[in-house]
């Protein structure tokens, strides 16, 4: 399945033309600052699959695993589109609400959930 995403000005766009890998909500307090929001979900797949287009601006910052993680995000509107962890090369994570059509994008995990915040509750597939 052919699925795109793109930054909020349309310039910065990325076609992930393979199977999703995973979904993660991350509740880190790193995820929340970069989205201004209470979790940031990220959809992985295999960098292999993807096709960027566009131009865009890098910020790299330590994880809690002491590798690095790179933002790409667009130069014009700011929008964080995808990222690359050091600890998993072969991977991408693609920004949920970037995505044309995330209804269908339910998250499989979600981790640091000892930052999660308390009013924030999920109802995840398999959780239970």
């Amino acid at each position: 399945m052919k699925r795109e995403a793109s930054c909020s000005c349309g310039q910065l766009s990325i076609a992930a033309d393979g199977e999703v890998v995973k979904i993660s909500a991350c509740h880190c307090q790193a995820c929340q600052r970069r989205t201004g929001s209470a979790f940031g979900v990220a959809v992985f797949f295999n960098k292999k699959d993807l096709t960027i287009s566009g131009v865009s601006n890098s910020y790299s910052r330590s994880g809690d695993s002491g590798r690095s993680i790179e933002f790409r995000f667009c130069p014009d509107c700011g929008s964080t589109v995808y990222w690359m962890p050091e600890f998993r090369r072969n991977l991408v994570a693609v920004a949920l609400g970037c995505f044309a059509e995330p209804a269908s994008l339910i998250p499989t995990q979600s981790v640091y959930e000892e930052r999660r915040l308390g009013w924030v509750g999920f109802n995840l597939p398999g959780a239970g």
